[in-house]
C-alpha cells in the first residue's frame, strides 16, 4: 500500500469517488500502484482514502457542475503528477419520476451533472492528452443508456445523451491516440438506488401501475443488486490496460442479458416494419 512511487505509473483522475463505483475504482487503481486524483464535491469524503496511499493519492474537491472547480482540479492533478493518463467520468446520480411528474429545476440539475458535467471535465483534460497523443477516457453510462423503463425516463435521457456524445468523441479522438470507452453497468451494490437517489415529490395516480410501481421496485432493490463494484473496478482497469479497448463495456450479467433482449426486440421491430421503412425512399417519377 505504501510501496515506492513509480513515476511512470498511470495517472488517473476519477470523478465521484466519495462512494460506490468511483471509490472502488480509485481503491483498485491505488492498490495496483497507480497514481490517482481522488475527487468528490466534498474533499473530506475522500481524505481518509487518500491518506492511506500517501503520495500516490491526491484528494481534491471537484464539482462537475462548476467549471472553476473542474479547472482547478485538473490543473492541480497535472501540477502534482505531471499529466493525466486516464480520465473516468463517474460522477452522476438517478432521479425517479414519471415524465409528467418531473420537476423542471431538478431535471436541469440532473442534466448539468450527468451530461454537461462530463463535457466540462473532458474539455479540461483533453488539451494535455492531445499534446501527448495518448490517453484513456472512460465515461460511466449505464445499461439504462441502451434501454429505458418507466420512472427513470429523465435518467435514461441523460445516459442516452452520454452514449451519443461518447461515440462521437471516440471518433474524433481515436486518430489522436486517445481511446474512449462507454461503461455500462447493470445494477451495482452502491448508493445509486439508496442514499444517492433523488425523486420527484409529485405523484400522479394515473401512473401508479407504471412509474409508481417501478419507483418502489427500484428503491426496494438497493443493497441487493447483482453487481459488485470491486469486480467492476477490476474490469474497468483491464480495459484501461488493453491495447485496443472496446467502445462499450457492459458490467454485470443483468446488463448483458438486458442488452441482448433489447437488441432482439429492436431487430424484430425493425424487420417487422421493413416495407414501411423503405417506402419513404425517394423514387423518380
Amino acid at each position: 500500500m505504501t510501496s515506492p512511487i513509480d513515476v511512470h505509473s498511470p495517472v488517473w483522475l476519477i470523478t465521484g469517488c466519495s462512494s460506490g463505483l468511483g471509490r472502488a475504482l480509485a481503491t483498485h487503481a491505488l492498490e495496483r500502484g497507480d497514481r490517482v486524483a481522488v475527487t468528490a464535491r466534498n474533499r473530506d469524503a475522500v481524505t481518509a482514502l487518500a491518506q492511506a496511499y500517501r503520495d500516490r493519492a491526491l484528494p481534491l474537491t471537484l464539482d462537475v457542475t462548476d467549471p472553476v472547480s473542474v479547472g482547478a482540479a485538473v490543473a492541480e492533478t497535472e501540477g502534482v503528477f505531471g499529466r493525466i493518463d486516464v480520465l473516468v467520468n463517474n460522477a452522476g446520480y438517478g432521479y425517479l419520476a414519471a415524465i409528467e411528474e418531473g420537476e423542471d429545476a431538478a431535471v436541469r440539475r440532473l442534466f448539468d451533472t450527468n451530461v454537461h458535467g462530463v463535457t466540462t471535465v473532458v474539455k479540461a483534460v483533453l488539451p494535455g492528452m492531445r499534446a501527448r497523443r495518448s490517453g484513456r477516457i472512460l465515461n460511466v453510462s449505464s445499461f439504462g443508456g441502451l434501454a429505458a423503463f418507466p420512472a427513470t425516463g429523465y435518467y435514461h435521457a441523460t445516459k442516452f445523451a452520454l452514449e451519443g456524445l461518447s461515440e462521437s468523441l471516440a471518433g474524433e479522438l481515436s486518430p489522436l491516440g486517445i481511446h474512449v470507452t462507454i461503461v455500462e453497468p447493470g445494477g451495482m451494490r452502491t448508493d445509486w438506488a439508496g442514499a444517492s437517489m433523488q425523486q420527484s415529490p409529485v405523484r400522479i395516480a394515473d401512473y401508479d401501475d407504471t412509474a409508481g410501481k417501478r419507483r418502489e421496485s427500484t428503491l426496494a432493490v438497493s443493497g441487493n443488486q447483482p453487481g459488485d463494484p470491486a469486480r467492476a473496478a477490476s474490469a474497468m482497469a483491464a480495459v484501461v490496460d488493453a491495447g485496443e479497448p472496446p467502445l462499450r463495456l457492459l458490467l454485470g450479467s443483468d446488463a448483458l442479458g438486458g442488452v441482448r433482449a433489447r437488441l432482439d426486440r429492436l431487430r424484430a421491430e425493425v424487420d417487422a416494419n421493413e416495407a414501411l421503412t423503405v417506402s419513404a425512399d425517394w423514387r423518380s417519377p
